[in-house]
């Protein structure tokens, strides 16, 4: 089923019903390795980005480390 979030500020569609099914639907080069997420403003600790439901409307935020100055 098909959704509608807010992923880092831009409306998109997303077949993903999990944090973990997102990243893994983004497709992120080296994920989640240095990948923070936020749902609704609450940061989702990796460890619990398989249970953290995802719903229509919900305001996504990802978030990669990077190295250097």
């Amino acid at each position: 089923m098909t959704i509608s979030v807010r992923l880092n500020g831009a409306e998109r569609p997303v077949d993903a019903a999990t944090v973990a099914a997102l990243v893994a639907e983004l497709a992120i080069p080296g994920a989640p390795r240095g990948l923070a997420v936020a749902v609704n403003g609450a940061v989702v600790p990796r460890t619990r980005w398989a249970a953290c439901e995802l719903k229509s409307g919900d305001a996504i935020e990802i978030v990669r480390a990077t190295q250097g100055g």
